[in-house]
């Protein structure tokens, strides 16, 4: 008898969208140092709490034609944007089927890059009460498949931290300016806990290829870049660090 079809994608399918919401929150409140848990959501235009219908991700969005039920205000686009890409997250890392734990997993680094992305392309920030426990994580989960794992993941963890932080003080020593933030070198941090510090170099190469095409991006829209110009690497990193997590390293190292 064949059994029932097994479809590890459905759960995270459902839940991405309130997780979504949740980086959404996390976005906006962060880095204004608001409470994440404990503050009502509210129309940014009539300041009126809004109820559980007005907050079903995606589905309040268009329901409402995205305005507000009370004022009529429009709502910002950037929240169906980003629970939308929440579900981009599920949908790519389901791709490479690798079954319900490993998708799982993924799923909370995808959404904790996007949050932090997000917050960084706005902000300039990357905050620790993010990266930290993305840290933690990373650790948790490649110690669950063994002590060679858990020992590289903690290896990748320091060496990325460290050599973004020598990089930081040589050129701030050099430049007299700042070069690249602590955010940064935590940021890296978190992928030598998830691809282990042999994928690091992987990792920075293709964040800086990619960050050399925002700046081209950047360049062809008529901004000017000039040297003094700053350029949140954090998108950029977290890009190259999904891409690695879930292809593998393409040039140095293996998984």
């Amino acid at each position: 008898m064949v059994g029932a079809p097994d479809f590890p994608w459905l759960a995270p399918i459902f839940i991405s969208p309130i997780a979504g919401s949740f980086v959404g929150v996390l976005v906006r409140r962060l880095p204004k140092g608001q409470s994440v848990a404990w503050t009502r959501s509210r129309c940014e235009s009539c300041q009126r709490s809004l109820v559980v219908t007005d907050l079903v991700p995606i589905a309040s969005y268009l329901a409402l034609r995205g305005r507000c039920a009370t004022c009529r205000a429009p709502i910002a686009s950037f929240h169906l944007t980003i629970e939308l890409l929440a579900v981009v997250v599920v949908v790519w890392a389901a791709t490479l089927n690798q079954g319900a734990p490993w998708l799982w997993t993924a799923c909370l680094l995808g959404w904790g890059l996007l949050a932090l992305s997000w917050i960084d392309a706005e902000h300039m920030r990357l905050p620790d009460v993010l990266t930290l426990p993305l840290i933690a994580a990373g650790i948790a989960t490649q110690g669950m498949l063994g002590n060679e794992r858990f020992t590289e993941s903690v290896i990748g963890a320091a060496v990325g931290y460290f050599s973004f932080r020598a990089i930081a003080l040589t050129y701030r020593l050099s430049r007299g300016r700042e070069g690249l933030g602590g955010g940064d070198a935590k940021l890296l941090a978190v992928a030598g806990a998830w691809v282990g510090w042999t994928a690091l170099p992987d990792v920075v190469l293709l964040a800086a290829v990619f960050g050399l095409g925002l700046v081209a991006t950047m360049q062809m829209r008529e901004r000017a870049i000039d040297m003094a110009a700053v350029i949140p690497f954090g998108p950029c990193l977290a890009l190259a660090l999904w891409m690695v997590y879930l292809y593998g390293p393409f040039l140095f190292g293996a998984r």
